[in-house]
């Protein structure tokens, strides 16, 4: 029996901070990993992997109690994955298990895709207001693969701007089943699936758009420059999420952030979103970190990514500071 000896107390115990990686994939991916790491040097990282739904409400109740109540505010959970159906179903079955005072913080970005899509859309409305054309509000918005992780995401958040969203896929029902779960989720009637397969269909999907982004998977070109030429003569902002060759759009550097690709037509390439992702990333780590409990997912990585274009955009405007002249008599 350990006795307390009068007049002194017990130290109070310190918590390193913990990230558990649950990921529906058959291998983690370390990219997130090592982006915790380099916000927190000396963090603890565990991870589990082809996590199901299931298995989760097992791994969540043996990491919510051993630490206790003061503990469980220093763990935090990272779900990912790529498949956005099953990266939810873990989500959902983490958020059941958790009760007052074991309340965890929670980290949902499947394969980068929030963060990617937030970036996408931020530098959107970013490049918009820096050339005089507005707010994102009421502008017509074509997101090709938009029933891809990235493609959803950015359709749902161009939509929750108030924008009207094109969503295309191979196959009008895919499309048509996103655009009716954004509206839903929006309550209003912003988005519309269109089938996008051929290049005179791809065409016909740009031909009204204010904005067209390319969220299709790495490697893969949607958008030629023919066709851009052809049908985007309402376009004026482009935007590519694809880094690898070929790109998704054709002439669209990849480090591009409002450079003329056709006469009117601005872009925005996947590095100068990817550049923006991280810093998404950083910050939404850093503040589920100092957070007790909360879901930190794309409405959160949109807050973060729009705070900063929004700022970068007022400070250049500001005029600059000139010394004042004195004037002698």
């Amino acid at each position: 029996m350990i006795k307390k000896r009068k007049g002194t107390a017990l130290p109070k115990q310190k918590f390193r901070k913990v990230f558990i990686f649950l990921d529906t994939e058959k291998h983690a991916s370390p990219f997130d990993m090592l982006a915790t790491i380099d916000v927190f040097p000396d963090v603890q990282i565990l991870k589990y992997e082809d996590v199901s739904a299931a298995d989760a409400e097992k791994i969540v109740y043996d990491l919510m109690f051993p630490r206790g109540p003061e503990g469980a505010k220093h763990t935090k959970i990272f779900i990912n994955g790529r498949e956005l159906e099953s990266v939810n179903g873990v989500l959902e079955k983490a958020k059941k298990c958790m009760f007052p005072p074991f309340e965890l913080s929670i980290i949902v970005d499947p394969r980068g895709a929030y963060t990617t899509a937030a970036a996408a859309v931020a530098k959107s409305l970013e490049l918009s207001l820096a050339k005089g054309l507005g707010s994102l509000e009421d502008k017509k918005v074509t997101v090709l693969a938009g029933t891809g992780p990235v493609g959803q995401i950015s359709a749902r958040l161009f939509a929750s701007e108030k924008a009207v969203v094109n969503v295309t896929s191979r196959e009008l029902q895919r499309a048509s089943a996103v655009a009716a779960k954004i509206n839903e989720d929006v309550k209003d009637e912003r988005a519309h699936g269109i089938k996008a397969q051929t290049p005179q269909e791809i065409g016909e999907a740009i031909k009204s758009a204010e904005i067209v982004l390319s969220a299709g998977a790495a490697g893969t070109r949607l958008l030629p420059l023919s066709i851009l030429r052809e049908y985007g003569g309402k376009c004026r902002i482009v935007a590519d999420t694809n880094a690898i060759p070929p790109l998704g759009v054709e002439g669209l550097k990849p480090e591009a952030e409002g450079e003329e690709i056709l006469s009117s037509i601005l872009g925005v390439g996947a590095l100068a979103i990817g550049k923006l992702k991280i810093k998404v990333e950083t910050e939404l780590i850093r503040t589920a970190a100092e957070e007790s409990k909360g879901i930190f997912d794309y409405k959160t990585a949109y807050e973060i990514a729009k705070k900063v274009t929004v700022e970068k955009f007022k400070q250049k405007r500001m005029p600059k500071a000139t010394s004042e002249k004195y004037w002698l008599p």
